[in-house]
C-alpha cells in the first residue's frame, strides 16, 4: 500500500500521539509498505527516518501525494488535513487518540463538524473503549502499542523504592493529587517514598506543594529521564502512579511501567484503565483519599502486588507493536479495497 500520513503534531516533538505516528509509520516501512509523512510541526535538521517528511508544504504539492496515495490516514480529525479529499478522494482511515469535546466536557461547534465527517471514514480506529464509546461512528478498538524493545525488565535491579509518578508537570496529569495522598497517609504514620519524573511548569508548585506538607523527606524530583535511564528508573520501583484529574484517552505511561515490573494505579475515568488491565488498580479521578487507601492496602500487601502481576506477560502481548501494526493492517487493507 502507498500510504500517506497527515499528523500536525510529529516528531522532534516528543510526547504519545508523536511517538505513536512514528511508531506506526516505521512498522508500515518494515512491512514493505510506501509510507509519506506531512506535518505542520517544524524540523530540527535531524529526521533520520526510513520515510520521507514534509513539513508545511504548499497546497499543489499536498494533493500530488493526495493522488500518489492508496489510503489517506489522519491519527486524529484534522479539519486543517482535510480539505485535499474534497478535490482528490481517497480511502480515508482516522485513529482517535483524543476526545473531541473541550477541556470542560462541552462539544463545540468544531467537535461537532470532526463527528460528523467521521461518516465519510473508511476505516475507524479508537484507542480504548472510552474513545470509541463517546464516537456516533462505529470504530475498531485497536488500543496503543508501547515500545516493547525498550521497555523491559532489567535483571540485577534492586526494586527497593516505593512510588513513581511519570509524566509532564500540568494540573491535568495530577500529581498535586498524588502528593495530597501522600499527606493523608503521613498522617496515619505511614511515609512511602515518591520519585517524580518529568517537567513542566506546575513543578515549583509542587515543590511548594511538597514543602507545605512536609513531605520534602519523601518526594525526589529527577526531572526528564528518558531511553535506558529511564527504564532503569522504573525497574527500582515497585508501583506507578497515574493520578490524571482529567479523563485520559489511553494511557501508554501505564504500559511502560507495567513492562519494567510495576503495579500501576490509576484513574478509572476515560481510557487508562484499558492500559492497567488486571495489572493494577483504579481509582476516581481527582479522588486523593481514594488513592491513599488504594496506596497503603497494596503496598502493604506484597503478595497481591505480586499477583496482579502475573498476568502482565499476556496483557503486554496485545500492545507490542508488532500485534497493534497487524491489527492496523487489517483495517487499512480493508479500506483500501473498498477505494478500488
Amino acid at each position: 500500500m502507498r500510504i500517506l500520513i497527515y499528523s500536525r503534531a510529529f516528531l522532534p516533538q516528543v510526547g504519545g500521539l508523536e511517538l505513536n505516528v512514528a511508531q506506526i509509520a516505521e512498522q508500515f516501512v518494515q512491512r514493505g509498505h510506501e509510507v509519506v509523512v506531512i506535518t505542520t510541526t517544524p524540523d530540527n535538521g535531524s529526521d533520520g527516518l526510513r520515510y520521507p517528511v514534509f513539513r508545511n508544504p504548499g497546497p499543489f504539492e499536498f494533493l500530488r501525494w493526495m493522488r500518489w496515495c492508496e489510503v489517506f490516514h489522519h491519527p486524529n480529525v484534522s479539519l486543517r488535513g482535510f480539505w485535499p479529499m474534497l478535490l482528490v478522494w481517497r480511502p480515508w482511515v482516522v485513529t482517535h487518540h483524543s476526545w473531541y469535546r473541550r477541556p470542560d466536557g462541552r462539544i463545540a461547534w468544531r467537535d461537532r463538524l470532526k463527528r460528523f465527517i467521521l461518516r465519510f471514514a473508511a476505516g475507524s480506529i479508537a484507542v480504548s473503549k472510552a474513545i470509541a464509546d463517546d464516537l456516533a461512528t462505529p470504530s475498531v478498538v485497536v488500543n496503543n502499542a508501547y515500545r516493547d524493545k525498550l521497555f523491559r525488565i532489567l535483571p540485577r535491579v534492586d526494586r527497593s523504592l516505593d512510588l513513581v509518578f511519570l509524566g509532564r508537570l500540568v494540573s491535568d496529569k495530577g500529581a498535586d493529587i498524588l502528593l495530597e495522598a501522600l499527606r493523608i497517609l503521613a498522617d496515619r504514620g505511614y511515609r512511602p517514598g515518591l520519585t517524580v519524573v518529568g517537567e513542566g511548569p506546575e513543578r515549583p508548585a509542587l515543590e511548594v506543594q511538597v514543602r507545605r506538607l512536609a513531605l520534602a523527606d519523601s518526594v525526589q524530583f529527577l526531572g526528564e529521564k528518558t531511553g535506558e535511564e529511564l527504564v532503569r528508573v522504573l525497574n527500582q520501583h515497585k508501583v506507578l502512579v497515574a493520578p490524571s484529574r482529567y479523563s485520559e484517552p489511553f494511557g501508554i505511561v501505564a504500559l511502560e511501567g507495567i513492562a519494567c515490573g510495576c503495579l500501576v494505579v490509576g484513574s478509572e475515568g476515560g481510557g487508562l484503565k484499558d492500559a492497567i488491565g488486571h495489572c493494577g488498580r483504579t481509582f476516581p479521578n481527582g479522588d486523593s483519599a481514594t488513592l491513599a487507601k488504594v496506596l497503603g492496602a497494596l503496598l502493604r500487601d506484597p503478595v497481591t502486588m505480586a499477583a496482579c502481576l502475573r498476568g502482565a506477560p499476556e496483557h503486554l502481548s496485545v500492545h507490542t507493536g508488532a500485534h497493534v501494526m497487524q491489527r492496523y493492517i487489517e483495517v487499512f487493507e480493508s479500506a483500501a479495497r473498498r477505494g478500488r
